[in-house]
């Protein structure tokens, strides 16, 4: 893997939940999703509920992640990853179980039942926006 796609990758890290994209019944939609990053993979937590992880499932899926809502003091730097590949469902081992920590008792209403899927990335992004920490909430909105 490139080392700009690495960079972006390791960006991930810093934060917990993105948005994965794909089509559902021909239509787009996005859905949140806890994430950790393991091996150059990244792994999602998804209800299950709601059946999303089947509509990702052997589809493309872009899969996005910032900083814009997270205040880091000392870096100003606002960035952004998007990074597409083949979503499938799998059964995480009990280390990166451990990673992704916790998860929420209930969604939308419901009490939460996880599912996870994994996505080798295939095409990675990272846009990056510099400014004056007095500015930083301004660009974020």
């Amino acid at each position: 893997m490139p080392t700009e796609d690495l960079r972006a990758i390791e960006l991930l890290r810093r934060v917990p939940y993105g948005r994965v994209a794909t089509s559902m019944r021909a239509l787009p939609f996005l859905a949140v999703a806890r994430h950790i990053v393991v091996q150059g993979r990244v792994l999602l937590r998804m209800h299950a509920g709601f059946n999303h992880h089947q509509a990702c499932h052997g589809s493309v899926v872009a899969y996005g992640a910032d900083n814009f809502h997270v205040p880091v003091p000392g870096d100003e730097t606002l960035w952004a990853v998007q990074c597409t590949g083949t979503a499938e469902i799998f059964e995480p081992a009990t280390a990166e179980l451990e990673l992704f920590g916790r998860g929420p008792h209930y969604v939308g209403g419901e009490l939460f039942d996880p599912v996870y899927l994994r996505i080798e990335p295939q095409f990675v992004t990272a846009h990056t926006l510099n400014s004056a920490p007095e500015r930083r909430r301004e660009h974020a909105l």
